[in-house]
């Protein structure tokens, strides 16, 4: 098990500097630069501000900066935001995101679970199909139009809920089911089939004959096992969530990360861009390391079929 997880981590640390040396060498291949659109700056002034910021340095030598940056955590100062650094951002941003994104995932993976059961227990009765209706019409609309639409409804015509910033657990309502709305109709229809397959196993039999109680087969026998093909998917619903955000955050005007995102985006903020690039990324590679490492523990057979090929 050790081994396996220091594989996963090593895949892990790689992904993050491949990620990190083909963000910079895009960034680096748009011509121009973050100065050029400053008002009043003559061509010493900016030559000053670039030499400030390394960009006058070969294009090698801004990389190997970069990289010491990676490594020391510390992405320097924005350059159109001089009195904060990137880390500042990062600790203002991350903690609204992180609490939006755990948020989804969360009311996602047990709505979904609890749905695609319910489903499979009463498979083709009337439960069944609204389920199923239910995630057909979660996974056909994207989260920018429902979150337009559930602002429409609650916030603006019925009043229910606020918008617009993240001052109060009220803000997190439409946000969150915006985001969570595609990835919990994914988990549903994803646990209703996987527990069909399981209620037919021989194993599930033998312990309805033993009599025991319902309750107990399903929650500790078939929904285990159930639960495969879930965690298999948990790391590209990560994926799709966290990245998500960015979207929810501009339409629900929320302080996250994905506003310096943007803004480092139209504002060519190299520092900015890289910065919350490869933290992000490093965030979503090491909650895929950890999906990988829970399906090594729940699933044996993963360490069993690495020895035999070995």
């Amino acid at each position: 098990m050790i081994r396996y997880i220091l594989k996963r981590f090593m895949i892990m640390i790689v992904t993050v500097l491949v990620i990190a040396t083909l963000t910079f060498f895009l960034m680096h291949s748009i011509p121009g630069s973050p100065f050029n659109e400053e008002r009043g700056t003559n061509e010493t002034v900016q030559a000053n501000l670039e030499a400030h910021f390394h960009l006058d340095e070969p294009l090698f030598i801004q990389y190997l900066i970069y990289l010491k940056s990676i490594a020391t955590l510390d992405f320097g100062p924005s350059i159109k935001q001089p009195t904060e650094t990137v880390n500042d951002l990062l600790g203002r941003g991350f903690p609204i995101s992180f609490e939006l994104g755990m948020a989804t995932i969360l009311l996602a993976l047990v709505s979904g679970v609890v749905l695609g059961v319910i489903a499979a227990l009463r498979h083709n009765g009337f439960i069944d199909y609204m389920a199923m209706a239910f995630a057909v019409i979660g996974i056909s609309i994207p989260n920018f139009v429902l979150a337009t639409l559930l602002i429409q409804k609650l916030a603006v015509d019925w009043g229910i809920f606020p918008t617009a910033t993240w001052s109060s657990p009220a803000h997190m309502v439409l946000p969150t089911l915006a985001l969570a709305t595609g990835p919990m109709a994914i988990i549903a229809r994803l646990t209703r089939s996987s527990m069909l397959e399981v209620l037919t196993q021989d194993y599930i039999k033998t312990a309805k004959a033993k009599g025991l109680k319902p309750a107990k087969i399903i929650i500790k026998h078939a929904l285990k096992n159930a639960m495969m093909p879930v965690i298999t998917i948990l790391g590209t619903l990560l994926a799709g969530i966290l990245t998500g955000t960015f979207v929810i955050e501009k339409i629900f005007a929320i302080p996250g990360m994905g506003k310096y995102f943007v803004e480092g985006i139209n504002q060519r903020d190299y520092p900015v861009i890289m910065g919350t690039t490869v933290f992000y990324s490093f965030f979503l590679v090491f909650m895929l390391f950890l999906v990988d490492i829970a399906y090594g523990i729940i699933d044996p057979r993963i360490k069993l079929h690495k020895k035999e090929g070995e």
